[in-house]
C-alpha cells in the first residue's frame, strides 16, 4: 500500500460533513423511490402492486407530485446527515488511528475493515432518528394520508405519542445495517485508491474521475451488504405501534412468508442506481475539503 497522510480525525469530521451534504444533493430522489417501493402495501387479490418498479416508480412521483415529490423528506437527513457524516468519517478516523503503533504505520485491510465498523457504532446514534423520521414523511407523500406538516412536526407527534422509544424505533436493525456496510464502505474506498494510484505517486494525486469511480463503487459495494437490513428497517421504522412486537424477527418472518427471500431485496435497482453518483459525490467532497483542510489548517 503507498504511504498515506497521518490520519487527523478532526479533519475527517468537517471533511465527511461536507461529503455527506453532496451526497444527500446527489442521491435523494432515488432514496424517495426506494422507500416507497420498500414499504408499497401488499396488494389485495386482483389488484396489482402500487408500483411495478423502479422506473413506474419514477414516472408515477413524477406525474403525481413533480420533481419536489423526489425531494420530500430531504430537510431531515440534510440536518441529520452533515452530522451523522462527519461522525462516520471522524469515526473511521478515530478507529484507524487507534490501530496504528506509529503515524506512518500503514493499516491492513481487515484494520480498515474493524475501522470502518467503529464509524457504523458511531453515526447509529444519529441515524437511527433521521431515518425514522424521513421513512416517515417519504411514505405518507406516496400514501396521500398527511400526518406530518414536516421533520419537527414528526419528532413532536412521535415523543408525544410514544416517548423517546418511539423517535429511536428501528435503532437495532440500524445497527445490523451499518456496521458491517461501514466496515465494506471504507475498506472497498481504500482498495480502490490503491488499486487507481499509479506507482510510486500518492492517493493525493488521483484524478477526479478515479476520486469519483472510487467512490461510487464503495457505495455499491456498502449496499450489496446493507439492503437486505434496510428492507427490514425500512418495514419496522414505518409499521404501526404494536405491529411487530418481536422486532425484526417479526418483520422477517412476515416478509418471507408473503413475499419469498427476495423480498429482502427490494428496492434493489433503486438502491444501486443511487448508490453510485450518491456516494460518488460523497467521497469527492471528502476528498476536496481534506484537500482544503491540509492547507488551510495543515496542523489540525
Amino acid at each position: 500500500m503507498s504511504k498515506q497522510q497521518q490520519i487527523s480525525p478532526m479533519k475527517n469530521f468537517f471533511a465527511g460533513g461536507f461529503g455527506g451534504v453532496c451526497l444527500v444533493f446527489a442521491g435523494h430522489p432515488l432514496d424517495t423511490i426506494k422507500v416507497r417501493l420498500q414499504t408499497q402495501p401488499k396488494p389485495k387479490p386482483g389488484e396489482s402492486l402500487l408500483y411495478a418498479g423502479t422506473i413506474d416508480c419514477l414516472k408515477k412521483t413524477f406525474a403525481k407530485e413533480g420533481m419536489k415529490g423526489f425531494y420530500k423528506g430531504m430537510a431531515a437527513p440534510i440536518i441529520g446527515v452533515t452530522p451523522m457524516f462527519a461522525v462516520c468519517f471522524f469515526g473511521f478516523g478515530m478507529g484507524k488511528k487507534l490501530q496504528q503503533k506509529t503515524p506512518d504505520d500503514i493499516l491492513t485491510y481487515p484494520q480498515l475493515f474493524a475501522a470502518g465498523m467503529l464509524s457504523g457504532v458511531f453515526t447509529t446514534a444519529i441515524m437511527a432518528p433521521g431515518e425514522r423520521i424521513k421513512c416517515l414523511l417519504q411514505i405518507q407523500a406516496s400514501t396521500g394520508e398527511v400526518k406530518y406538516a414536516g421533520p419537527m412536526d414528526c419528532v413532536k407527534q412521535l415523543y408525544r405519542e410514544f416517548g423517546i422509544r418511539g423517535i429511536y424505533k428501528g435503532t437495532a436493525l440500524t445497527l445490523m445495517r451499518d456496521v458491517p456496510a461501514s466496515g465494506m464502505y471504507f475498506t472497498s474506498y481504500e482498495w480502490l485508491k490503491n488499486v487507481l494510484t499509479p506507482a510510486g505517486k500518492s492517493h493525493n494525486e488521483l484524478s477526479i474521475p478515479s476520486v469519483l469511480f472510487a467512490g461510487g463503487m464503495a457505495g455499491i459495494f456498502n449496499w450489496a451488504v446493507a439492503i437486505p437490513a434496510d428492507v427490514l428497517k425500512s418495514r419496522f421504522q414505518t409499521a404501526p405501534e404494536g405491529k411487530y412486537p418481536n422486532g425484526f424477527r417479526d418483520v422477517l418472518r412476515e416478509l418471507i412468508r408473503e413475499e419469498g427471500i427476495g423480498s429482502l431485496y427490494k428496492g434493489f435497482n433503486a438502491v444501486m442506481l443511487r448508490a453510485f453518483p450518491a456516494n460518488a459525490a460523497c467521497f469527492l467532497g471528502f476528498e476536496f475539503a481534506m484537500k482544503f483542510l491540509h492547507w488551510m489548517a495543515p496542523d489540525l
